[in-house]
């Protein structure tokens, strides 16, 4: 079997609300979904999801390959990157290429991927978690009983702006899920995307948890802030999360070193194969791992696999537009199928009817960072994180 070519096609996420970070929020609710599909002499498709940056070049390094040969496929588009850089949204190029030889792999065995990692049981763990900044009360409620009615007992909030926004806000989802009334007290974490110093992060932390029990805080100081996290840590009862935004095992060191991560990261579009090194390391160091982003299929898969999975995040409960995927959300999990590969199939023409056509991410949106971010004396007047940037 041999690799002979590519497809880059560019699907949206339809929120149907306001969707953000502390960084921006995007009033429309969709987001934009880069998708890679690699094709086979043998009419065999595989499909990732990642980032189409540098594709050509990052694709010239499996071309003509055997695509079974994913693991030592990864580190050849890593070399074939080398000198200009596998960071950022080329890491996330490589990502989905990897992913998609990985679904290939498990087509040809005719075996669903979560079975041909070693995966025993089929469910993965869930959080939910609705990039949620930019929702009123009565908004946020409704979204996180949706959640709660798959079963959903544990929930992710970004914030980072206004800390008694953050207590109201968390204190009101802590209700919605209680009341499903499936017995057990939800699990509450914050999201700050990088927003704070470190100070700050101690201090709007420990405030919350006068008040709230936080599984943990998720990116408090600047992603490569390995002291810092390192000083959040020591200060917090919570525990802190970071990673999905490192791009590559040599980045995750410094901060496994310094003792700044009690929760290892991963993102889907980072791909299959670094989500299982990752996996690894943290294991070598007693640390759970949990896959991030929307529609992380490939890393569900890979997390039935590893021993230190601990829940992957869920956002929408929808799938984008013209992707349908072999997996369910029932008792607060992924359920996965049996479809051969990653159980994904794509509807061309669905993608190429989207009207208006997917453009470039909003240069107002959560992906850029605000010019203030980590030197704001006190919380904006309005609280509106639309307004930030």
């Amino acid at each position: 079997m041999r690799i002979t070519g590519y497809r880059a096609l560019t699907t949206v996420q339809e929120w149907g609300r306001p969707v953000g970070d502390a960084n921006g929020v995007l009033a429309d609710g969709v987001t934009t979904v880069p998708i890679v599909l690699v094709d086979t002499d043998e009419g065999i498709t595989g499909t990732g999801i990642g980032s189409h940056v540098e594709l050509e070049t990052v694709f010239a390094a499996v071309a003509g390959q055997d695509p079974r040969s994913v693991t030592a496929l990864y580190d050849r588009m890593l070399r074939r990157t080398f000198k200009t850089g596998h960071a950022g949204a080329v890491f996330g190029t490589i990502g989905a290429i990897d992913t998609a030889l990985w679904d290939i792999k498990a087509q040809a065995a005719d075996e669903p991927l979560w079975r041909l990692l070693g995966g025993r049981a089929r469910t993965v763990p869930a959080y939910a978690s609705g990039l949620d900044i930019g929702l009123d009360d009565e908004e946020l409620a409704a979204a996180y009983r949706l959640y709660a009615e798959r079963g959903l007992r544990a929930a992710k909030l970004k914030g980072g702006l206004d800390v008694e926004r953050d207590r109201r806000r968390l204190e009101l989802v802590r209700e919605v899920l209680a009341g499903s009334g499936r017995g057990s007290r939800p699990g509450l974490m914050l999201d700050a995307n990088e927003v704070w110093t470190r100070k700050e992060a101690v201090r709007h932390v420990a405030e919350l948890e006068r008040s709230l029990d936080l599984i943990w805080v998720e990116e408090p100081v600047r992603r490569w802030d390995a002291e810092g996290l390192a000083v959040v840590q020591r200060g917090v009862r919570a525990s802190v999360a970071a990673g999905e935004n490192l791009t590559g095992l040599e980045q995750y060191l410094p901060l496994l070193r310094a003792g700044g991560l009690d929760v290892v990261q991963s993102a889907a579009v980072g791909g299959v194969t670094h989500f299982l090194r990752v996996a690894a390391l943290a294991h070598a160091h007693d640390l759970p791992v949990s896959p991030i982003g929307n529609i992380p299929v490939g890393l569900l898969h890979a997390a039935t696999s590893v021993p230190n999975h601990i829940a992957s995040e869920l956002q929408d409960l929808r799938p984008p537009v013209g992707l349908a995927v072999d997996l369910d959300i029932a008792d607060g999990a992924f359920v996965l199928g049996e479809s051969p590969g990653l159980g994904i199939k794509v509807d061309q023409a669905a993608i190429a009817a989207i009207d208006p056509a997917p453009s470039s991410p909003s240069p107002e949106g959560p992906g850029v960072r605000p010019e203030h971010a980590g030197r704001r004396l006190l919380p904006p007047p309005d609280s509106d994180p639309a307004t930030h940037n």
